[in-house]
């Protein structure tokens, strides 16, 4: 132990002595330590991302979380590993959040840690939640996402109406160094439309220079300053509406082309979701917010032709392919009123309250504003309409059921009573005839007398003696 110590000593003692290094030089060889550490450490930092979910349920927007983090593109792998790590969902009061890890094709590698805010109600009231997610550094690397269900397709428009608006109002009240970087993202969205996207190998000329091709009629009309997603789930639901409430083409064409028309104005995309099969939900989403796996390309193919799997990239669709699904739809006129009718309430918002607008304006009750004929949600509630309202309507029963595959049972005991009132009215009035049929009848076929008492008609072949004489005076 002595020597030990000894040796310990003499050791710290020569590390001072005229043979050991320069202090210099060890503080020169912790600095270049540190500076590899740092960029190891800023190297391995996770890209990150942030999606903010409007709209759905509490369990829809589990159900949406869980098909955006399974991949079935290789369902050898155990469901755990397809999944990823599960992080707990917070979603039940005001704004939730979650996050999750986007894995590479290998699911060993994580490119990019996606943070989820979910919120499920458009009331200006959670616009102050909305506000502090919207920075000039978020902007860049953020995805906002509606989702709606096959479950109220009618409702769909008015529900978008309603987001929309609570974003403009959002959006306009944010800081103007926030506006410039929203500008700046539409403004590359929009390139990769007219093709002047630098990692795109179309869209040069001859010369070696980008071609701009212009923007078509109705697109980017109403950007919103960050790119935005429209989920349809539950399209299982569409043969339950088809067979219940006689649903055809028509009506499933009208709403793709009507959400088609109105998503175009703000660069959007469109996707139906089936749950429990494989779509294109997971590819969809990080394309658009840039991640992208270093092992294996994602394919991002449109579809427009199965009616339950569609998808409409964003820079995709156009005027012309809306046209072709049926003829007769007014694409300019859909376009034209939803321009307007999303201005409506825009005002900037502070405080949850919109400028102008006093504490008593703000604590009376709403009510719902009754659209025109030229409304967007007027236009599109015609057509799609709410089977049970339509149903209640007066004078529709017939035509609903007249339109409808299958018909629900009645009620036996309500059936059996209604044939016992309907039995009970045909025995009252066979009764009736019944009677009428006892009671004793006048003589029909009693013989007309004259004024002397004589028949003036003859009976049979047999005349009387005045007939006979009466007809002699007359020949005479």
């Amino acid at each position: 132990m002595v020597g030990i110590g000894s040796r310990m000593s003499t050791g710290t003692q020569d590390s001072g002595g005229p043979g050991s290094r320069p202090s210099s030089k060890d503080g020169n060889k912790k600095n270049i330590w540190s500076s590899m550490l740092d960029s190891v450490a800023s190297g391995k930092r996770l890209p990150e991302k942030n999606m903010i979910v409007l709209g759905g349920t509490p369990d829809s927007q589990r159900e949406f979380l869980d098909t955006l983090s399974s991949d079935p593109s290789d369902p050898r792998l155990p469901n755990e590993r397809r999944k990823g790590k599960v992080a707990p969902i917070a979603n039940e009061f005001a704004l939730g959040y979650t996050y999750q890890d986007v894995l590479d094709a290998d699911h060993e590698d994580i490119l990019a840690r996606v943070s989820i805010y979910l919120l499920s109600d458009p009331s200006p009231s959670f616009a102050p939640l909305l506000r502090p997610l919207l920075t000039p550094q978020s902007v860049p690397e953020t995805l906002i996402v509606i989702l709606l269900d096959w479950s109220s397709p009618w409702t769909w428009v008015r529900q978008l109406r309603e987001w929309i608006r609570l974003l403009r109002s959002v959006m306009i009240s944010l800081e103007d160094s926030t506006k410039i970087v929203m500008e700046e993202v539409m403004t590359e969205w929009k390139d990769k439309k007219r093709g002047l996207d630098p990692n795109s190998a179309t869209g040069v000329t001859n010369s070696g220079g980008p071609v701009s091709i212009p923007l078509g009629p109705g697109e980017w009309d109403e950007g919103l300053g960050v790119p935005l997603c429209v989920v349809c789930q539950g399209a299982n639901k569409i043969e339950q509406l088809e067979k219940e409430n006689g649903w055809r083409e028509e009506e499933f064409d009208f709403i793709l082309q009507f959400m088609r028309t109105i998503l175009l104005k703000h660069g959007a995309s469109l996707i139906y979701t089936t749950p429990f099969l494989a779509n294109s939900l997971q590819s969809l989403i990080h394309s658009t917010l840039g991640i992208h796996s270093l092992l294996r390309r994602q394919s991002l193919k449109h579809n427009v032709i199965d009616r339950d799997k569609v998808l409409v990239p964003a820079n995709w669709d156009s005027w012309g392919k809306i046209r072709i699904i049926r003829e007769g739809f007014d694409i300019e006129g859909v376009g034209d009123a939803w321009s307007i009718e999303i201005q409506e309430s825009s005002r900037p918002l502070v405080n949850g309250a919109r400028q102008g607008e006093d504490a008593e304006a703000r604590d009376a009750p709403t009510y719902p504003i009754a659209e025109d004929g030229s409304s967007a949600v007027a236009i599109y509630e015609q057509t799609i309409k709410d089977p049970k309202q339509d149903s209640a309507a007066p004078g529709s029963s017939v035509n609903s059921n007249r339109n409808k595959i299958e018909i629900e049972t009645e009620d036996m005991q309500k059936f059996l009573g209604q044939q016992l009132t309907i039995l009970d009215q045909l025995k009252a009035e066979d009764e009736k005839d019944r009677e009428a049929k006892k009671a004793p009848k006048p003589l029909e076929m009693s013989p007309h007398l004259d004024e002397s008492g004589h028949v003036n008609e003859h009976i049979g072949p047999v005349q009387s003696t005045w007939a006979v004489f009466k007809s002699m005076l007359t020949t005479c």
